[in-house]
């Protein structure tokens, strides 16, 4: 089974995260905020140990973000394969980071594009 890096909490949280330190503070509970895009839901999810879950919600995304965040779960789920033409597809190169930076950095960068 996969886990997540990050298991805690039991509340929920009504308020979006607009920051990178505000959205790792939602994994404090049990639920996602209200109004996260696609893409952070599965990142949500991921951290918090439902790959499968966050999977299903990537896969249905289309575009370059979508296909780095599905990079991601295949290099976490260790299919190197999958994770390779995946990051093609976002035009990004293989990540050689821990998994929580990467995780970090592609969270960073779609909250960035949601403040535009």
């Amino acid at each position: 089974m996969r886990s997540g890096w990050h298991q805690k909490g039991s509340a929920h949280s009504d308020i979006p995260a607009k920051s990178l330190d505000a959205f790792r503070e939602s994994l404090e509970h049990a639920r996602p905020p209200e109004g996260l895009s696609g893409l952070l839901l599965a990142l949500w999810w991921e951290a918090k140990g439902d790959w499968d879950k966050a999977h299903k919600i990537a896969q249905d995304i289309p575009g370059a973000d979508a296909a780095w965040v599905h990079a991601y779960l295949h290099r976490k789920e260790g299919d190197d394969g999958n994770a390779g033409y995946w990051y093609s597809r976002a035009g990004k190169p293989r990540s050689r980071q821990k998994h929580e930076q990467e995780w970090g950095q592609i969270a960073e960068s779609i909250l960035k594009l949601k403040e535009k």
